[in-house]
């Protein structure tokens, strides 16, 4: 007589599949490095604005009323500051958030096309108060950006 499974089992099982998968994505290079390399790569360890327009191989950043963001004016947690930003340029080709003083200033790159809606929200961890920049590059490489200062007083980046 067999005796029915009981749920710690199964879920032993799914843990012991789920490792294998991982393990096999990781051993053919598709993951987590997949996250780690591609033409953003470099452009995640730029510590300024001036750099960052550089490695991207674009202009010098001038402000722009089709660049938008917001987000709260005082985040009592810097782990999780919710920030929304889009464009209305039609010509975008990619929508940047970055935050001035973190230590890597880009915290999230999106490349875009005439199929994707340009308007993004996501969570960013600030380590203290700083100015956030959502930033559009243009097909010819131009750089539009807005601005916005957000006031952290609990810091989300220390250890």
């Amino acid at each position: 007589m067999r005796m029915p499974r009981t749920l710690s089992s199964s879920r032993r099982r799914l843990l012991c599949h789920a490792t294998r998968v991982a393990a096999l994505l990781a051993a053919s290079g598709l993951w987590p490095a997949a996250a780690q390399t591609g033409p953003n790569a470099q452009a995640f360890e730029a510590k300024t604005l001036a750099e960052l327009a550089r490695l991207l191989g674009g202009s010098t950043p001038t402000e722009s009323k089709d660049v938008s963001i917001s987000g709260p004016d005082v985040a009592e947690n810097g782990a999780a500051v919710t920030v929304n930003f889009a464009t209305t340029l039609a010509g975008a080709r990619r929508l940047l958030l970055l935050v001035e003083k973190n230590p890597s200033i880009l915290a999230a790159a999106f490349d875009l096309n005439d199929a994707v809606d340009a308007s993004f929200v996501t969570r960013v961890k600030m380590g203290q108060s700083s100015n956030v920049y959502a930033v559009a590059q243009l097909a010819d490489g131009k750089l539009l950006f807005a601005q916005r200062e957000i006031k952290v007083t609990l810091g989300g980046c220390g250890g």
